[in-house]
């Protein structure tokens, strides 16, 4: 695949853009256990000058694969489907960055680049006749809770411009990314009677070139 591009960067109608067109939008693709849309996310990107390119980021996703809802059903006594348990996510993530551009050729633009990363998000769960993972009768829950992210990233990375203007790009950084969870409250209820309780949120801290890390990247510059 690699050398498939590499390849059709090479043709001659292929050239770097310039400060003529300094502008640019990406899909990102990031890269997993083989190839995976994890955090799908679009990228703009605009050009200070030949060397010096801010960007920003914004995405669905919390970056981990997590789906963003599950639904479960629970059978009675009698094999009806009589309980459920539902499960709703909705997560968001954004970066602020810089490249600085290397001089590379008419065709490949090397770069380092820094974000700056932060996202949010919020889970709920509700249980119908369940206690979440069988059936009970008359057994109905809610479980809400919330989170944020904030991270940083260093990394390299290289355009290839296929055809004026279209490239694909590589980027692998060292990232930094914290996640915190607020309270988990669950509202229980049972007979007519509802009772609430909460469970103290906490952490989550990861540092490596795993997935958000690693890209491949497809933009057109304008």
């Amino acid at each position: 695949m690699v050398a498939l591009l590499l390849g059709a960067a090479t043709t001659s109608f292929a050239q770097k853009a310039n400060l003529d067109n300094p502008f640019s939008l990406e899909g990102v693709m990031n890269l997993a256990s083989g190839v995976t849309w994890e955090a799908p996310s679009v990228r703009a990107r605009y050009f200070v000058n030949d060397n010096i390119a801010v960007r920003a980021t914004i995405g669905l996703g919390d970056g981990l694969g997590t789906p963003r809802s599950e639904s479960y059903n629970f059978s009675d006594s009698s094999g009806n489907m009589a309980g459920t348990r539902d499960i709703a996510r909705l997560a968001w993530n954004a970066s602020i960055g810089a490249e600085y551009h290397l001089e590379g050729t008419k065709r490949m633009s090397p770069y380092f680049g820094l974000g700056i990363n932060f996202g949010g998000g919020s889970y709920n769960e509700t249980w119908g006749n369940s206690d979440g993972t069988a059936y009970v009768d008359g057994l109905d829950a809610e479980v809400n809770y919330s989170q944020s992210m904030f991270g940083l990233q260093l990394g390299a990375g290289l355009d290839i411009y296929l055809i004026d203007n279209l490239y694909c790009g590589f980027e692998l950084g060292l990232g930094f990314a914290s996640y915190t969870y607020g309270d988990i409250t669950t509202d229980v209820t049972m007979g007519g009677i509802t009772t609430t309780s909460v469970d103290y949120g906490g952490s989550e801290t990861y540092i490596g070139t795993g997935a958000g890390n690693a890209s491949v990247r497809f933009g057109w510059r304008f």
